[in-house]
């Protein structure tokens, strides 16, 4: 399991599973209640029943395993605890996040170059992989296929701050080595179907063992080529996980990923006269202010702006407090119109 990252660090933190009959393994995949994972034997087809108060396994998942008997499955018994982990919001709006993949290294968002460059989408990414623990990176695919690279790039850095940003080509080999140099241990791969991410991930394998699939000539959108979140060991080190593209991309609790994703507001907020300033209309914001001398785009601020909202909401359904808070100034606006209609000057 080395190949997997499996270390002696991982070995002595799992003596006591061992002392129960377990085995340690990393999980390749999930499907339904099933999950293929590595273990020193190999790989194996093991169970995950939904256990109450304990974590279903995820894809990079390190697992504690129960090994298959003549008359009984092999079963996860144990995720073991998350070093990182890449959450977004499940579609079903409920307050439980949707883990994309555990246990990585470094999120690499991947972004197209043969697209227009959506800003909005790449902040959204970036929140979501500072917030896992990882390290982010930014791999712009298809520059062969990029009428003005340097202006693209120049877009993706200025809604990237402290990130490293990677031009490549799966094409043409572009960025390819800088790219694998970038991998440390586990790399995964974000981004919206129709990216390259497949491609660059079977540039990076050496073979082709992810399946590929060109765009739509009528809306440039990709087809979903890959169907699972899988594990695959790199030739010359570290282990890559390919993802489906992702359509929506939920903010989950991203408190510190927000504000690192927008930093130069973060900094800029120091200055702001008022502690709790929230860079509508304050006097003294320091954060109009860089808006005003353009230091700061207006883009940027509404895109701060609309994401911390969406975090707040997201908040709220877990918490009665600030959903109240939340629901607050509507029941003003309904009480006053309701006094109005209630006046004797009042005309329907």
């Amino acid at each position: 399991m080395t190949d997997y990252g499996w270390d002696d660090e991982h070995d002595h933190s799992f003596a006591h599973f061992r002392a129960d009959g377990l085995v340690p393994g990393r999980v390749l995949r999930t499907e339904r209640g099933l999950c293929n994972v590595v273990t020193d034997a190999g790989t194996v087809r093991a169970e995950s029943p939904p256990v109450e108060d304990q974590l279903s396994p995820c894809t990079g998942d390190w697992v504690a395993v129960r090994p298959a008997t003549t008359t009984t499955a092999a079963s996860v018994v144990e995720v073991l605890e998350r070093r990182t982990a890449v959450v977004r919001s499940t579609a079903s709006r409920t307050s439980h996040g949707q883990v994309l993949a555990a246990n990585v290294d470094t999120v690499a968002v991947t972004v197209s170059l043969a697209d227009p460059v959506r800003p909005v989408r790449i902040e959204r990414m970036l929140a979501l992989a500072w917030e896992s623990g990882a390290t982010p990176l930014v791999v712009l695919t298809k520059a062969d296929a990029c009428a003005d690279t340097p202006r693209a790039v120049a877009e993706v850095t200025a809604v990237a701050p402290g990130v490293e940003v990677l031009v490549t080509s799966a094409s043409t080999g572009e960025g390819m080595d800088a790219l694998a140099d970038a991998v440390s241990d586990t790399i995964v791969l974000l981004g919206p179907s129709g990216a390259g991410k497949s491609t660059l991930g079977n540039r990076l394998l050496d073979q082709d063992l992810l399946a590929t699939g060109a765009v739509r000539v009528s809306d440039g959108k990709g087809r979903h080529t890959t169907a699972w979140r899988e594990l695959l060991p790199l030739p010359h080190g570290g282990v890559l996980l390919d993802t489906p593209g992702l359509r929506g991309v939920g903010l989950h609790e991203v408190g510190d990923g927000l504000d690192q994703t927008f930093a130069e507001i973060i900094e800029l907020a120091d200055d702001c006269r008022f502690s709790d300033c929230a860079h509508g209309a304050e006097p003294g914001c320091a954060v109009l202010a860089a808006v005003e001398d353009g230091r700061l785009t207006r883009r940027r601020l509404d895109s701060y702006h609309r994401l911390q909202r969406e975090v707040t909401y997201a908040a709220s359904r877990t918490d009665a407090r600030l959903r109240a808070e939340l629901k607050r100034p509507v029941k003003q606006i309904s009480r006053q119109i309701r006094a109005i209609k209630k006046s004797p000057n009042f005309k329907s």
